[in-house]
């Protein structure tokens, strides 16, 4: 078997803050003083039940998190260590989550908490390696006139590059607010040339995929693993080439099958799905970019020539200019034509993920 922290790969689902590392957020808390929920210092995954209190937990804890982060240096850590975690995975392009709207208040605004994004990402991109690009991120719990300041920011610092706005997105409860209202905030996005990755599909089934889909015409769908549930749905996201960022994690995590061996992964990837895994947020759910393609592996049978496809995938789905594209898809030929594989692919490597150094 393949070493897998060596397998060439995109990371396109993974959030600001839910990106530290637990040694990171303890440092910071004690730095500003404030107490912590045990459950976020514990290194234990996060498992709630699929339902509105399981969903107030889960946000409860994510918001404690966020409140540590109150400066730019804050800021720029998470992304340098995000990059760095992800570079020493095999992550080649990682292209990060963010809301400034919570850490505009400790440095000025929305504006320069997107530049500060923006600059840590160049800095990091020349230090670990990895290209990491910015995702806007929108939140179905704010007014649909907040998102559409959002896009309107997010479309100025468009390109595709290292410390550039590749996408725009919506995330938080899938339950709250109306989609519809939403579409105004990404047609900016659109016409700005910024990706469409709304989140859908993980805590409601396809009805609400089906509602993204018309509403936001998504490039890629954040989870999306529910329109699993409906054939003739999922052969259309699979037409359109709709993205599936698929974090096994994050549905275990939040409820939504009981354990990883439920993810649906096969069957999205045999009806013909493009499937890029994701971290989604490894400070609550303890499992990083490589554990999900060890459990690829380990819990759901695939071999090294489907994991690489799974890289190619992901790299596909990305925004990286197409030089890079290029580049990536052809180390991960080099990675399934390697005939000394080596060692570090199993379980230790799934451990080793879970519990990065503090660093």
């Amino acid at each position: 078997m393949r070493d897998l922290a060596k397998l060439p790969k995109a990371h396109l689902h993974l959030h600001f803050t839910g990106s530290m590392r637990v040694p990171t957020l303890r440092d910071m808390a004690v730095g500003h003083g404030v107490r912590l929920p045990g459950a976020l210092l514990d290194g234990d995954p996060l498992r709630v039940p699929a339902d509105e209190r399981g969903w107030f937990r889960f946000q409860r804890l994510y918001d404690a998190a966020r409140a540590c982060v109150r400066s730019e240096a804050d800021m720029r850590r998470l992304v340098d260590e995000a990059a760095a975690d992800d570079a020493a995975e095999g992550s080649r392009r990682l292209e990060i989550q963010v809301d400034p709207t919570s850490y505009a208040p400790f440095v000025g605004g929305i504006t320069p908490a997107v530049e500060i994004v923006l600059d840590a990402a160049r800095a990091a991109s020349a230090a670990h390696g990895v290209e990491v690009a910015v995702v806007v991120a929108a939140s179905r719990m704010r007014h649909p006139l907040d998102a559409r300041t959002l896009a309107r920011l997010a479309a100025r610092y468009a390109g595709e590059g290292p410390g550039e706005v590749v996408g725009f997105g919506l995330s938080n409860d899938e339950r709250r607010g109306d989609t519809a209202e939403f579409a105004a905030a990404f047609r900016i996005a659109r016409r700005a040339g910024l990706a469409s990755v709304p989140h859908g599909g993980e805590l409601l089934g396809p009805s609400h995929v089906r509602d993204v889909v018309d509403a936001l015409h998504p490039d890629r769908l954040g989870h999306g693993v529910r329109a699993g549930e409906d054939r003739a749905l999922l052969a259309e996201l699979v037409e359109r080439e709709v993205a599936l960022e698929v974090c096994p994690a994050s549905n275990v995590g939040l409820g939504v099958y009981a354990d990883t061996s439920q993810v649906p992964l096969r069957p999205l990837v045999e009806a013909g799905a493009s499937v890029a895994l994701g971290a989604d947020d490894p400070l609550l759910f303890s499992s990083r970019l490589l554990d999900q393609y060890v459990a690829a592996r380990e819990v759901h049978g695939f071999t090294d020539a489907e994991l690489a496809d799974l890289a190619r995938s992901s790299v596909r789905a990305s925004r990286a200019s197409e030089g890079t594209r290029r580049r990536l898809l052809a180390d991960v030929d080099a990675w399934l034509a390697d005939p000394d594989p080596g060692p570090g692919t199993g379980a230790d490597a799934l451990s080793s993920a879970s519990h990065p150094p503090a660093g």
